[in-house]
């Protein structure tokens, strides 16, 4: 059982680091047609497997064999019946005689009625069209058709012996009528061609005929103007920030060394007067450190996944590629966590040291787990392909067991260790000061919304695209402009976030280090409300199953944005203070 989980741990790690071979076929090759899924059109994720439907099947289904990836993203793949070789075309070749009894009659209109469609893969490239089609005609008298569509058609495009692309067509044949309810019984006689094409297109470049499928702007400009928009934003702030640092703080700093020389200092107010208060640890240091440790995790893996995006690792020809390389870098990554918790907890003063680990390792993994269970516990009851299977449970528990759990443990005995005093310009007292009252405007609440809503702003149309392919049939392939907007995205986060603490102290107010978190992570409700609007007025999603999948997965990326948003917004505004404190003169 060991050495079978070790297989596929070694297995899905060559996943990532290894481009998949480029297959190469001769004259009558068998090219292989395997039998994914199907679901309804509208719930992309509500997907069952292919023969659970009553369609042409062999008489022992033998499955693929499949990467984690893959599984994760509810492939389950199997042989077919179809038999075509390489560069032969068939015309009108029988692929079985089907006789349905009225229950498998019942449930093929069904799922025609929910506008079921399939996924086939042939040589690693996905292949949909629908399972058969409704036709409304007249108003009075109303008349509701329903066909079987019983003939599949091939196109191929090779080139130098290799399949470029492949399109699969419904509609050579007329369909088969499934109208007579009374009927106990119907003979379906299925069929399918091929026909082969040349295409000067390479084998690299074979993906293009999936990203020129029409959802994406061929020229792109929705997203530079997005994109152009978002970096105009982004100079205004870091504008912003600097006329603070250069005329504000300038004008303040040189005031206190103008009163330093003559000898008759005036009252000190704003951000100057608590500097005696501003460096005071915050409370709850064990859940502080847990959200800065597992933050920077999670901005090293996003940092990790851009890298192997952008050279090319994620293409539509990869199955679950992404999803896989998510878990990997989760699970050793997890050391990043545990250092940067551990480090700054043993600066913080922080004596609970194994409280702090353990709340770091489970921080995201526990909620991540609760939400899973409740949506795969539905998935198995719907009979899904999203649900897992226990052996691919057993393998991500043991990746977090043995790589991930450990991993963080060790980061964090390396953090406790090599961490330092904390820096700070200023000393503490023993008694805090009063914070004075402010008005509304100015309120942790205000501080939220701005703070949440400029960086939102930034990415708000490139969100639209991240939600309409993973909660699609589309796979994303602008991966550049993805690597802009993140950068983007931080930058924003990192400059409203210095300029929201800078107004925060001038209202003599040093509760700083919570609000900074929140400020910045405040982002991922937005997120979420985005979400929300997305659900209902952008997409044709229903149903509990789907409903369930949507808003649980969603809340996880959102609770994900607040962890490294924060973690930014946190580390900008402790470098802004440390700058300004250390230019002041204190007794």
């Amino acid at each position: 059982m060991m050495s079978f989980f070790f297989k596929h741990f070694l297995f899905l790690c060559l996943l990532v680091i290894v481009n998949a071979d480029e297959k190469k076929y001769t004259a009558k090759d068998n090219v292989v047609v395997y039998v994914n899924k199907v679901g309804p059109y509208s719930n992309p994720q509500e997907t069952y497997h292919y023969y659970s439907l009553p369609v042409c099947r062999p008489l022992k289904i033998v499955s693929k064999e499949l990467t984690l990836g893959e599984v994760l993203s509810g492939d389950r793949m199997a042989h077919s019946l179809y038999e075509i070789q390489f560069n032969e075309d068939i015309t009108n070749k029988q692929l079985c005689s089907l006789t349905l009894n009225s229950e498998e009659l019942n449930a093929l209109r069904l799922a025609i009625e929910e506008f079921y469609y399939f996924e086939f893969v042939v040589d690693d490239i996905p292949i949909r069209g629908f399972v058969g089609q409704v036709e409304e005609t007249n108003l009075f008298p109303h008349k509701h058709h329903i066909y079987a569509y019983t003939h599949h058609h091939f196109d191929f495009h090779v080139n130098n012996n290799q399949i470029i692309y492949v399109n699969i067509s419904t509609k050579e044949h007329p369909p088969t009528s499934l109208d007579d309810e009374s009927a106990t019984s119907l003979k379906l006689e299925y069929t399918y061609s091929a026909k082969w094409h040349e295409t000067e297109t390479s084998y690299k470049d074979r993906a293009k005929y999936i990203a020129n499928t029409g959802f994406f702007p061929e020229t792109l400009e929705v997203h530079w103007l997005s994109v152009i928009n978002s970096m105009v934003l982004v100079f205004l702030l870091i504008g912003f920030v600097v006329i603070i640092l250069s005329r504000i703080l300038k004008h303040d700093l040189n005031r206190i060394t103008d009163e330093d020389d003559d000898g008759s200092p005036e009252e000190e107010n704003g951000w100057k007067i608590i500097h005696t208060d501003v460096f005071r640890f915050p409370v709850n240091r064990e859940l502080f450190c847990s959200i800065l440790g597992v933050g920077s995790q999670f901005l090293s893996i996003f940092t990790g996944i851009l890298i192997f995006a952008v050279c090319g690792m994620f293409t539509v020809h990869r199955h679950g590629s992404l999803i896989a390389s998510g878990v990997i870098l989760y699970a050793f990554t997890s050391c990043v966590a545990g250092y940067m918790s551990g480090r700054m907890y043993r600066q913080l003063q922080g004596e609970r040291w194994t409280w702090n680990i353990i709340l770091t390792a489970n921080l995201f993994t526990v909620p991540f787990f609760i939400i899973w269970c409740i949506i795969n516990s539905f998935a198995w009851a719907y009979g899904t392909t999203q649900a897992l299977p226990y052996t691919t449970v057993l393998i991500l528990a043991f990746m977090w067991l043995f790589v991930g759990f450990p991993l963080t443990v060790l980061g964090g005995i390396f953090g406790k260790n090599w961490a330092g005093n904390f820096d700070s310009p200023c000393r503490t007292k023993n008694i805090a000061r009063e914070i004075p009252q402010v008005p509304w405007y100015r309120s942790s609440f205000a501080r939220m919304l701005i703070g949440g809503f400029l960086p939102f702003s930034a990415i708000s149309v490139e969100l639209y695209y991240i939600f309409s392919t993973f909660w699609g049939r589309e796979h994303y392939m602008l991966y550049g402009i993805l690597a802009i907007v993140f950068i983007i995205l931080l930058s924003v986060t990192a400059c409203i976030s210095i300029a929201l603490t800078y107004f925060q102290l001038a209202a003599e107010d040093y509760r700083w280090w919570w609000q900074s978190i929140l400020t910045s992570g405040s982002t991922g409700l937005f997120v979420f409300i985005y979400a929300v609007f997305f659900y209902f007025n952008r997409s044709k999603m229903r149903g509990t199953l789907q409903t369930l999948q949507f808003f649980g997965y969603t809340s996880i990326a959102c609770y994900v944005f607040f962890l490294m948003l924060g973690t930014i917004g946190f580390f900008s505004s402790l470098r802004f203070i440390r700058y300004i404190y250390v230019n002041i003169k204190m007794d």
